[in-house]
């Protein structure tokens, strides 16, 4: 069935796509979070052209092609606006079928082991450590992920000894849980290998991006140099990039973001290499968008899933635009998992009031239409 219709709602941050096909099934994706009024309109002008009168169900080849179509344009948006569409492809596909999307590759509805990601760093060691303990307590989280150094902070701390204080402190009080740490590519080779030193003196698992995540050559210098997991490729956009780093066991879990990498199709790809090579793969999913229910879905399907889903424990308050986003409480915490329903697609239904509020554009007019069958005619031949 042929798409005829891709609809976008956006603010700053957040941007849905509703696809609709000839036969009239809907789905509905989004985008990667923040700017997303500019990813919008790189859905628009790059995507959609490609995507209208194209069949709606073979969603990995639809996405191939578009990116060969876009070569010249490699990178963050256009892999941010792809995602858009492929989200919305996969949720009418399980819509179509009656089924959730887990189950289409592979999966299941059911229950996902979470681990509680702090995303701050502008608290002391003893108030981190008290709200992670107390957070775990509530919820039955077993384990947590906190943040030591500094965003991209070259050597530097947030504050000067914080990360020495951090990690006993948060440690000694999750006791029993399994600690993971974040440094967000703040540390030079050695000083990640000091770094890494400590956290395995004090039993931490698992440590994300001790450098800056581009250097692949200095990822795999701090993991052959300890025996603590490393773990990386949050950021990475580029399939190519991930099986050079899953080739050269620059990581030890590999973790795509299935809206920054441009969506499910390409996530699976990458965990199919990952899976290869004996790799776990743990995504990034930082935020309460539709990224933490696909990533659900996706590790209830793969056979070399990660230990845990990533779950923010950062609330509206902290994240504003999250609130209202979906109707009821897809994110509920219990025993500390998730679960995927049984419902069709994501099993997620946007909040209307948002939609409403919310910028909106449709690339269904005839001259849309007429645009993309030119490119098709005339460009897309062989692509």
């Amino acid at each position: 069935m042929r798409l005829i219709r891709l609809e976008t709602f956006h603010d700053e941050f957040v941007c849905f796509v509703k696809a609709t096909a000839e036969d009239g099934a809907i789905g509905w994706g989004q985008t990667a979070t923040y700017n997303a009024d500019i990813t919008a309109r790189v859905f628009h002008r790059q995507i959609t052209p490609w995507a209208l009168g194209q069949d709606s169900a073979d969603i990995a080849t639809l996405v191939a092609r578009i990116e060969r179509a876009e070569h010249k344009f490699p990178g963050s948006y256009r892999n941010r606006a792809l995602a858009g569409l492929d989200t919305a492809l996969w949720d009418m596909a399980g819509r179509r079928a009656g089924k959730p999307v887990a189950a289409l590759i592979g999966g299941s509805a059911g229950p996902v082991r979470a681990y509680a990601s702090s995303m701050r760093r502008d608290l002391t060691p003893d108030q981190e450590a008290e709200r992670l303990k107390r957070i775990c307590a509530e919820q039955g989280f077993t384990a947590a992920k906190f943040r030591i150094g500094a965003e991209m902070g070259e050597d530097r701390d947030q504050w000067g000894g914080r990360t020495e204080a951090i990690i006993p402190a948060v440690t000694r009080a999750l006791r029993g849980l399994d600690t993971l740490v974040d440094a967000n590519s703040g540390f030079s080779v050695p000083r990640a290998i000091a770094v890494g030193r400590m956290l395995e003196d004090n039993g931490v698992s698992h440590y994300e991006e001790p450098v800056p995540w581009w250097d692949l050559d200095a990822t795999a210098a701090v993991a052959e140099a300890l025996d603590i997991d490393v773990a990386g490729g949050e950021q990475e956009v580029e399939v190519t990039t991930f099986a050079r780093m899953i080739r050269d066991r620059a990581v030890d879990v590999v973790q795509p973001d299935i809206l920054y990498l441009g969506g499910l199709a390409k996530t699976l790809h990458v965990a199919c290499l990952a899976a290869a090579e004996g790799l776990a793969v743990t995504p990034h999913a930082a935020n309460l968008g539709l990224v933490t229910m696909a990533t659900m879905h996706l590790l209830r399907a793969l056979p070399n899933a990660g230990k845990y889903l990533e779950f923010s424990i950062e609330g509206d308050d902290y994240y504003p635009w999250q609130r209202d986003l979906f109707l009821g409480d897809p994110f509920r915490v219990s025993g500390g998992a998730l679960t995927v329903p049984e419902a069709p697609g994501w099993g997620l239904e946007v909040n209307p009031e948002w939609l409403a509020g919310a910028e909106y554009r449709s690339s269904d007019t005839p001259e849309q239409t007429a645009y993309a069958r030119l490119y098709h005619a005339t460009i897309a031949e062989g692509l």
